[in-house]
């Protein structure tokens, strides 16, 4: 969710040193707490002598905050480690994960179980509570944020659950390496909206990354995600209804009621008694 104000204070003089904008910062851009990851070279494929120079575009900011007990528990007892898909105190090496299927092969709901990856899962607590009402589902959740990581490890271990496995890393190289037609639901809940207009390049829903996407999802099978943000929201509408090979739920140009089975959050729960609305989408893969 990316109601975080004590985070925000100059954080577009972060984003910018960091990312190489040069433009003037005129306001605040939020930090969202989910992280949500993906990133996507821009421009023409470089030749060796020049890759140097290719400027990546990411989708998330990744941050250092304070990791409690049991998150940094999780990350380093082997109690927790089968949870744990890759390097989660690493950098985030995705090499040899081309089968989210097989990650459950050998556990109660086999490998041909209803398959639901969410992207950016934050700290965790909603993506466990659907992990937890659904067992014969099975959820992967991919994240960059280490105390996120370890969190949510820790839930779906002490609550031994056995319909869970975590990544570590980026989602849409990790998608890249998926065959097709492979995942059942992609969820994507408050993702950064990256609001200001320099920015929007860098926002997960755009015609690019949903062909990364879409590819992975089988036919039938559905992308849900969820704003906070209005301008966000219709940006997402706009694309997603303009995207050949999805169907939007609602009709085009509509919004869905939030779903039961997401849970709503802490912060979505500040921010509607806020008076700030919450906007659901989901399609459907044709």
């Amino acid at each position: 969710m990316s109601q975080h104000p004590d985070i925000n204070t100059n954080i577009d003089a972060v984003i910018d040193a960091i990312l190489g904008d040069s433009s003037p910062t005129n306001g605040q851009a939020p930090l969202d707490t989910n992280s949500v990851i993906g990133n996507e070279t821009i421009g023409a494929a470089a030749t060796s002598d020049d890759s140097k120079h290719i400027r990546i575009v990411n989708t998330f900011m990744k941050r250092r905050t304070h990791m409690n007990k049991n998150a940094e528990l999780a990350l380093t007892a082997p109690e927790f480690a089968h949870y744990l898909v890759n390097n989660s105190f690493g950098d985030g090496n995705l090499e040899g994960i081309n089968d989210l299927r097989a990650l459950f092969a050998e556990l109660p709901n086999g490998s041909e179980a209803p398959l639901t990856l969410e992207i950016g899962f934050g700290l965790g607590d909603s993506f466990i509570e659907m992990a937890a009402a659904e067992p014969s589902r099975n959820f992967v959740g991919i994240e960059v944020h280490e105390p996120g990581i370890g969190k949510c490890a820790y839930m779906a271990g002490t609550q031994n659950l056995s319909n869970v496995r975590i990544i570590n890393g980026d989602a849409i190289q990790l998608l890249k390496q998926l065959p097709e037609n492979h995942i059942d639901r992609i969820q994507l809940y408050f993702p950064d909206p990256w609001q200001k207009k320099r920015h929007h390049k860098r926002r997960f829903v755009s015609p690019e990354r949903m062909a990364i996407v879409t590819r992975s999802l089988k036919q039938g099978g559905w992308f849900h995600t969820a704003t906070d943000w209005e301008h966000y929201a219709f940006w997402m509408v706009e694309v997603l209804d303009g995207f050949a090979g999805l169907s939007n739920q609602a009709g085009a140009g509509n919004f869905t009621d939030r779903p039961d089975f997401r849970p709503m959050t802490k912060f979505e729960r500040r921010g509607l008694a806020s008076g700030h609305g919450v906007w659901d989408l989901i399609y459907l893969k044709d």
